[in-house]
Order: C-alpha cells, then sequence, then structure tokens
C-alpha cells in the first residue's frame, strides 16, 4: 500500500491556496517533489496527488472536505501548495490535471455514481 499524506484543511493565504496536510511518518520531508500527477479514489471520495519521496510515491489524499477550497483555486488560478510537516511544495500542473480529471468524471458511470455525483456538485459541472 502507498504511503499517503492526509491533506485536513484548505485555505486562502496571500493568493495562492494551501493545503495544510497531518503531521507525516517520514521526518525527512525535504526531497519530497511534486510529480505533476494525479488520481482518483473513488472508495475514498478523493483525488490523489502523486509526490515523489527519495525514488518512491506518496499519495496526497485530497478529500471531499477540501474539494470547495479546490474548485475556489481552481476556478481562480491560484498556485496551490501542501503544507507537510513545515515544508511547502508547490503542487505543480494540478489545474490541468484536475480540470482533466473533471471532465473525465462528468457523467461517467466508471467512478462510481455516487463520485460523479458529489464531484459534479462540488465543482458545479451541471451546466
Amino acid at each position: 500500500m502507498k504511503r499517503r499524506i492526509e491533506v485536513k484543511e484548505a485555505v486562502l493565504e496571500k493568493g495562492r491556496l494551501i493545503l495544510k496536510a497531518q503531521p507525516f511518518e517520514d521526518d525527512n520531508l525535504k526531497d519530497i517533489q511534486a510529480k505533476g500527477q494525479m488520481l482518483v479514489d473513488s472508495d475514498q471520495m478523493a483525488f490523489i496527488y502523486i509526490m515523489d519521496l527519495n525514488e518512491d510515491f506518496v499519495y496526497t489524499n485530497l478529500p471531499s472536505e477540501v474539494w470547495p477550497q479546490l474548485k475556489t483555486g481552481l476556478d481562480k488560478q491560484l498556485p496551490i501548495d501542501l503544507s507537510v510537516n513545515g515544508i511547502i511544495v508547490e503542487l505543480i500542473d494540478i489545474h490541468d490535471e484536475l480540470s482533466y480529471l473533471l471532465e473525465n468524471i462528468k457523467d461517467n458511470a466508471n467512478y462510481g455514481e455516487a463520485m460523479e455525483k458529489k464531484v459534479v456538485e462540488a465543482f458545479n459541472l451541471n451546466d
């Protein structure tokens, strides 16, 4: 099972969206890097942003509780950062990746009806 960074809240600060995570098991995050890739976890109702830590993937869990703020960040094209264990990393390509996933999920039963419905509502994809 992949190691996960759990985002607990998202806040707007100085024109950036900061995703604040719970403390992560690995204290040495100085080499963590954003991969610019995302996945969907329908079972957990979350988006996953992939990070690289010493050639190992670490999943950053973006639960539905932070989707309203993600929508704001996407709509306003704000830089989006992850804050974990005192380290801040810009999540490169998150706008493109998230937009692609949103388009894919809308009207697509492959992600599960509950996930599709929640995404459409949270990101206002009804039009």
